[in-house]
């Protein structure tokens, strides 16, 4: 493993770490020592030397001088930014000292692990971290932030995460881009469409809230009432039942339930679909039309979907589209929200949860982590934030914000960067990047894992999320062997997993040496599914035994009160999360936060494009820029990116949205809030 680090020049593999579907094969450059250069590999099989700004980049984020290099603790106000240096030892003994004294008064539950992907590798978010906080006996965390509404919703359908290989989608005719900025979130995917596009002949259409860099290069816009995509599925399967534009034999033999569907869907007429909607009749019937009748066609499922009130239920019926005209059967049909199954690792071996004696530890969801700050009794006396900035990403910031702000709250974080966070805490500590690091990679759309060797040295006193834990774990006298392995034991651990059919082939020796590898698709079988019934499942008797519908079924979103406006605080091009919105570059790469408005709407309250505008609700307050025109319908404010913490500037806008739950896995409600807008 030393061989890259010991090479102070040349060219070097690697892999994007962030948390995007495309998973990048990359090639680092080294001067002296140093990264200079981030470009994509051209041999990837999939993203094929293509790269976003976001990483082409990085480099700018990797040398910024606002780097932490070294451990700091508080001098000042919690939030004011004073800081001291400290060495390590300083920063580890105060860390131990402070929670060996909570648990003797409080107990283990009084510390709370705060963490997700902002760096996807699999030991850095998900391995020596969990096994310590199982050790310790720390209340345990439930990462619902992001996908696991749709993947309940979607696995009631399927089984698992399994979708169509991206690589065989340049033979497809039709793509539905269902909820995802693609050009933003899943370039690549966007690629292969174009590709087919002027190949094959293939049709772009994107259905979305907003007409955004992805609706603006598809052949066909089709914009929709936020909240309202399972509505719309729904009428497209009555029209495709009435028309006969069903595959019967496929029905057959592949699912079970499509009689009582067919006869479920008779009340989503397309008039009735088209109130709920905002999609006219006619378009109903012609995006019905056109699905029905071409082949392969494609539904990528986007994560926009899932973060409304009823994210799960919308997903789960949109993953019922492909079954009824048989797009499974063709090379590059189908459905794809997630292919994260295919690379199934053993997590239990990674995370060890038998090391948490107390199996009924309390568990808190992390979007309602501002409730858990402010409002739980007895309280959570201890955070540590690792791989995540909550004070900006999660729902309901203000609240959030209020509770980090507690003088009784002793807060780690573990970061490159003085975050939002990080502003509010005790101590804080260097970290690495993915390049500093020994890591595996197992991408959520394509089908490869990918091993990252490091390639530079650690950036000043920082160190591996794995290296820190074990710190913390000598320090606490810890004596359990599984707190103790190596980085490559680790992944040892990890990839010895025979449960997964996919994967048998896949081991540690094997990836140092190819780099990357896919996963068997070869056993896969649509008759073979993990439902309870081994089919693809528009009938789920494991939904009613949930208190679900078994039928998939329009429910309308929650009441959120009597704000006029929905609001969709949704990503931007250069940004991921808040990640890069601290970094001068991608500052200027994305230029300023903007509202989105409809004319109408604009025209009413007096707002021209450019005018700065307030836009609140009874959680929060933004002042932003407004970007007026027919991008989003009448009703509907869309926002784009997690901007940093400016002075003088309020753009805090997940501080406007909710942390009510979603349907179904405790997925968050990120676009299902209402907000007002005034010109300011």
């Amino acid at each position: 493993m030393q061989s890259l680090l010991t090479k102070k020049d040349g060219v070097f593999p690697s892999v994007c770490s962030l948390d995007c579907p495309d998973q990048c094969g990359l090639l680092v450059h080294k001067k002296d020592g140093k990264i200079v250069k981030v470009e994509g590999e051209p041999n990837h099989p999939v993203t094929q030397g293509n790269i976003c700004n976001k990483v082409r980049n990085m480099t700018e984020r990797l040398y910024d001088s606002n780097r932490l290099s070294t451990p700091l603790k508080r001098v000042g106000p919690k939030g004011a930014g004073a800081f001291a240096p400290i060495s390590w030892n300083e920063a580890i003994e105060t860390i131990v000292l402070k929670w060996k004294q909570l648990i003797d008064k409080h107990g283990p539950e009084s510390i709370l692990p705060y963490s997700f992907y902002g760096n996807m590798g699999n030991l850095t978010a998900e391995g020596m971290d969990r096994r310590f906080f199982h050790r310790l006996g720390a209340s345990q965390l439930d990462r619902a932030i992001c996908s696991v509404a749709g993947s309940t919703g979607y696995n009631y359908t399927m089984g698992a995460n399994v979708g169509c290989d991206p690589e065989e989608t340049t033979e497809t005719k039709l793509f539905l881009m269902w909820g995802i900025n693609a050009v933003s979130t899943n370039m690549h995917q966007m690629t292969i469409a174009q590709k087919a596009r002027k190949q094959n002949g293939a049709k772009i259409i994107v259905i979305d809230v907003h007409k955004n860099q992805t609706g603006r290069m598809a052949d066909w816009f089709v914009p929709i009432r936020p909240g309202t995509d399972g509505a719309l599925a729904l009428g497209m399967m009555h029209i495709l039942f009435t028309e006969q534009m069903v595959n019967r034999e496929f029905l057959e033999d592949y699912t079970v339930g499509y009689a009582e569907l067919e006869e479920h869907v008779r009340q989503y007429d397309p008039e009735t679909v088209s109130t709920i909607t905002g999609v006219p009749v006619k378009d109903i019937y012609t995006l019905t039309r056109m699905y029905g009748t071409t082949s392969p066609s494609l539904i990528r499922i986007g994560n926009g979907l899932q973060h409304h009130d009823n994210g799960g239920m919308i997903v789960r019926t949109i993953a019922c589209l492909p079954a009824l005209t048989g797009a499974w059967l063709a090379r590059g049909g189908g459905a794809l929200k997630s292919n994260s199954s295919f690379l199934d690792y053993n997590t239990t071996s990674l995370q060890r949860p038998d090391l948490l004696v107390n199996k009924q530890t309390r568990k808190f969801n992390m979007n309602q982590l501002g409730k858990v700050l402010v409002e739980t009794d007895p309280p959570v006396y201890s955070l540590f934030v690792y791989g995540s900035n909550p004070a900006i990403v999660a729902p309901e910031s203000n609240k959030v914000r209020q509770g980090l702000e507690r003088d009784d709250l002793f807060t780690v974080v573990h970061d490159l960067f003085l975050t939002e966070t990080a502003q509010f805490a005790d101590i804080v500590l260097p970290a690495t990047s993915a390049f500093e690091n020994l890591d595996f990679y197992t991408s959520y759309w394509h089908h490869y894992v990918h091993l990252q060797q490091p390639v530079i040295e650690p950036y000043g006193q920082s160190k591996s999320n794995t290296d820190l834990f074990r710190l913390l774990a000598e320090a606490m006298g810890f004596e359990d062997d599984a707190l103790k392995n190596s980085d490559d034991e680790l992944i040892r651990q990890a990839l010895d997993h025979s449960a997964n059919p996919y994967f048998k082939h896949v081991n540690y020796d094997s990836l140092v040496k190819e780099q990357y590898m896919k996963a068997d698709r070869t056993k896969f079988s649509l008759k073979k599914l993990k439902t309870p019934s081994g089919k693809i499942e528009l009938y789920s008797k494991q939904m009613v035994k949930k208190g679900y519908p078994a039928l998939p079924t329009y429910t309308p979103l929650v009441d959120d009160g009597d704000f006029p406006f929905l609001f969709i605080p949704g990503p931007n091009h250069n940004f991921l999360n808040s990640t890069f919105s601290n970094n001068e570059k991608h500052q200027k790469l994305e230029k300023s936060a903007k509202v989105h408005l409809n004319q109408e709407d604009a025209t009413k309250l007096g707002i021209e494009d450019g005018e700065l505008v307030r836009i609140w609700n009874e959680r929060g307050e933004c002042e932003i820029i407004a970007s007026v025109g027919e991008n989003v319908l009448s009703g509907v404010v869309v926002s784009q990116g997690l901007w940093a913490d400016m002075p003088g500037k309020k753009q805090l806008v997940n501080a406007l949205a909710p942390d009510r739950l979603a349907d179904m896995g405790g997925g968050a409600t990120f676009f299902s809030g209402r907000v007002n807008v005034e010109k300011i």
